[in-house]
């Protein structure tokens, strides 16, 4: 009877610590997972250039570095305000920059006559429906937005 009673304890033991440790495994991976972004970048449906862009890449096209997709058709950026919180999100995910230093880059470009920035449009209605009448256009909006057809790319972080 003893020996039953110990070896229940050390299988209740055992038990609790797999327990425990299952749990500290599963906290752990919980914090290690990244966090989604709160914007969605998005391309007119009919965009079959696009499907995925690296952080990168998007900073090119946002900064007007790149100025055509790989069909050749005409890029046209579109920004969120300045005041937006998604801009921000965007800016130092995208380019590192706050969307003050991203301004400072802009009024260099229009001071040497180089480039003007992308139009800065109200809110996540305004980007859609730009975005939706423009073929070549490409936006951001907030995670939540509903974008009906448009195409939302994947981000990947370089």
């Amino acid at each position: 009877m003893q020996h039953a009673l110990e070896n229940n304890r050390n299988g209740l033991a055992a038990g609790l610590i797999g327990a425990f440790l299952a749990f500290f495994l599963l906290i752990a991976g919980l914090a290690s997972a990244k966090e989604p972004l709160p914007f969605k970048v998005i391309v007119h449906s009919s965009n079959a250039a696009a499907a995925a862009l690296t952080t990168k890449e998007l900073s090119k096209i946002f900064l007007k570095k790149t100025t055509h997709w790989k069909d050749e058709k005409k890029i046209e950026a579109v920004d969120l305000g300045a005041d937006s919180s998604i801009r921000e999100s965007f800016s130092r995910y995208v380019h590192g920059k706050s969307v003050t230093a991203v301004k400072a880059y802009w009024q260099q470009q229009i001071f040497s006559g180089r480039a003007t920035p992308p139009a800065e449009l109200k809110d996540d209605a305004a980007v859609i429906a730009f975005v939706k009448s423009n073929e070549g256009a490409i936006g951001y909006v907030s995670a939540g937005a509903d974008v009906g057809e448009l195409k939302v790319l994947a981000v990947w972080s370089e």
